[in-house]
């Protein structure tokens, strides 16, 4: 875990990010109310990827991080971590998901409001889904602003800011292949685990791990070789968090996990762990 000085200055700058977006519609006291319901979601993250973008300028510059870039490390640090919320708040909704983080989904909490306010059932739940996507494309923005401003020097700035927008098609292009690899069961395209693998180094390694160690690195000074090969690094550390999550995505406790066992299995993904199960007949045939 980040030390505590370190977890108040990112409180700040995600709060400050907030803040600055309700800002943006002043005429909108839904979208403010939006944003304050976001503050808890957005607060709720073990802050693993602005961990990595500070190491990966440590790494870079051989040393500590000297105070005159320690806003420009904490801001870009920030501008992972909203996009991670983002990310997750639009994966619920593919997902169907209704706990994240031991607490209703965003969709979760925006559909039971608007149920009490009168909205019929069915309106309710495309309304709650309809609400979280607007969520997550606010919060990516704000992650987009960040990264652009996290330092006033432009040489440095443009290529981490980069790294963040690639990232984040990345991860695009990796929820895609989610989804189609996830309805195989249906249309007879079997993936094999290289194919999984694959969809997972893009839609959660890359702008996981890959991408903050990269970005803190350029941030930093370094060259592109050597930014590119802790970005490798991140790879393979990222897939294997992935295959980590998914086997607690099926046999963990939402009591730990914070999210259901059940909708990896429901929504019929394409894991790892599924991927060795359907090599079972009867696995299989409970699978499809």
């Amino acid at each position: 875990m980040p030390d505590p000085d370190a977890c108040s200055r990112m409180s700040g700058i995600l709060d400050e990010a907030l803040t600055h977006a309700a800002s943006r519609a002043p005429d909108s006291a839904a979208f403010a109310g939006l944003v304050e319901t976001l503050r808890a979601p957005v607060a709720g993250g073990k802050l693993v990827r602005p961990q990595l973008v500070d190491l990966g300028y440590r790494a870079a510059a051989g040393g500590p991080v000297p105070p005159a870039d320690r806003a420009a490390v904490d801001r870009l640090g920030a501008a992972f971590e909203l996009l991670h919320t983002a990310l997750i708040v639009h994966d619920d909704v593919i997902d169907r998901d209704t706990v994240r983080r031991g607490r209703p989904t965003v969709a979760e909490e925006h559909r039971v409001r608007l149920a009490a306010a009168g909205v019929p059932a069915g309106e309710d739940a495309h309304a709650g889904l309809s609400v979280a996507v607007i969520a997550g494309d606010a919060l990516l923005a704000e992650a987009l602003r960040l990264a652009v401003t996290c330092t006033p020097d432009p040489v440095r700035a443009v290529p981490v800011a980069v790294v963040v927008m690639d990232a984040a098609t990345a991860t695009a292009a990796g929820e895609l292949e989610d989804v189609l690899l996830g309805l195989s069961r249906h249309t007879g395209d079997e993936p094999d685990l290289a194919r999984i693998l694959a969809m997972q180094r893009l839609k959660t390694a890359r702008y996981s791990f890959e991408a903050p160690l990269r970005a803190g690195a350029l941030l930093a000074g370094s060259s592109e070789e050597f930014a590119a090969a802790l970005a490798d690094v991140g790879a393979d550390l990222g897939v294997a968090y992935q295959v980590v999550d998914d086997v607690l995505g099926v046999f963990g406790s939402p009591a730990a996990t914070g999210k259901s066992a059940a909708g990896d299995l429901r929504e019929g993904k394409a894991t790892v762990v599924t991927a060795h199960g359907r090599r079972d007949p009867a696995v299989r045939a409970l699978l499809d």
